[in-house]
């Protein structure tokens, strides 16, 4: 495998007299508006506000842009604060989890009132260039005590509905759900010419194959190479339908891993501390960050026997191209 540029993220690489220009990241999933990184754990501040740190990491390894998750009005709303606080940078998605999908019925207006907040969010947020994507929506049957199935079912195609008449691309959930998900997805898709990308993706091959057939690309994160059945799938997707994410502060690759073997030549992160123990330095153990984006890259790399600029280049290519983030689309 070539060897990364990544660790002098903001300098060329001279190699046999060849300049090669270093590698860059666009995060297409990560939670900054989590309040871990603002130090709040559990409800709890263990340590001071520290996202400036955590951005600045992501900026030290590369990543040029990243997509705030929105997974209900609220958290839509702090998606988009933190695209105008960081512009060029952070760019948000607008919509409802499936596990939040009983938001609808709570809605005090109730639930065609919040449909509607989040359709004039997103057509407000997207004319601004702060908005790229409508999601995170989908289905999760993993976690049917969050939410019924009926519900999800609702709600998931009434979201489609709104992402088609704003013909925003989609930024999509899918757990135990596939044949459902994809049924759904196929009755709109002479309504959505730039699909979307299906986040998290930890499906088996076939259900990989199936989404990739149908248009849309597959993220992948640590979550996506747990097992070494993920990794037979990581190594089947597509290059040009590939995206690669965090899904911090969770999601994070571990040693447990079956993708811990394919990182060996992958920069080191940041020292990681316990939250008791926060330094703005440091990582804090437990607590995913999107400068470790590059170590899913490098995964990614080594599992389909490819170089990490390949990679990050294709991944960055498909994101540009699919969701714009302020860049003129290849």
């Amino acid at each position: 495998m070539a060897e990364t540029s990544n660790e002098s993220a903001g300098k060329d690489t001279v190699t046999n007299g060849t300049t090669t220009p270093p590698v860059r990241y666009a995060d297409i999933g990560i939670n900054l508006s989590d309040p871990i990184f603002r130090g709040v754990h559990h409800g709890k501040r263990a340590h001071e506000d520290d996202l400036q740190h955590v951005i600045q990491r992501a900026r030290d390894a590369g990543v040029h842009k990243m997509m705030v998750t929105g997974s209900d009005l609220t958290e839509s709303q702090n998606a988009v604060k933190l695209a105008e606080e960081y512009p060029g940078l952070c760019y948000a998605t607008i919509g409802v989890h499936p596990c939040q999908a009983k938001s609808f019925e709570k809605h005090p207006g109730g639930p065609e009132a919040l449909l509607k907040e989040l359709e004039d969010l997103a057509r407000r947020e997207r004319d601004k260039g702060t908005v790229t994507a409508f999601g995170e929506i989908g289905l999760d049957y993993d976690r049917l005590h969050f939410c019924d199935k009926e519900t999800q079912l609702v709600w998931f195609k009434r979201q489609l509905d709104v992402a088609c008449e704003l013909k925003m691309p989609l930024f999509l959930h899918s757990r135990a759900a596939a044949e459902d998900f994809e049924a759904i997805l196929k009755e709109r898709l002479d309504r959505l010419p730039k699909r979307g990308v299906v986040h998290s993706f930890t499906g088996s091959l076939e259900e990989m194959q199936h989404i990739v057939a149908l248009g849309f690309d597959v993220g992948i994160n640590g979550c996506s190479m747990k097992t070494e059945e993920n990794i037979a799938v990581v190594k089947e997707v597509p290059l040009e339908r590939l995206q690669i994410e965090t899904d911090g502060p969770w999601c994070d690759m571990r040693p447990s891993h079956a993708s811990a073997k394919f990182t060996k030549d992958a920069p080191p992160l940041p020292k990681a501390v316990k939250k008791e123990k926060w330094s703005a330095d440091c990582m804090v153990k437990g607590r995913n960050e999107p400068c470790a984006i590059t170590q899913v890259a490098h995964a990614v790399a080594a599992i389909k026997g490819i170089s990490i600029e390949e990679v990050c280049e294709a991944a960055w290519s498909n994101s540009i191209w699919m969701f714009g983030l302020g860049e003129v689309p290849p």
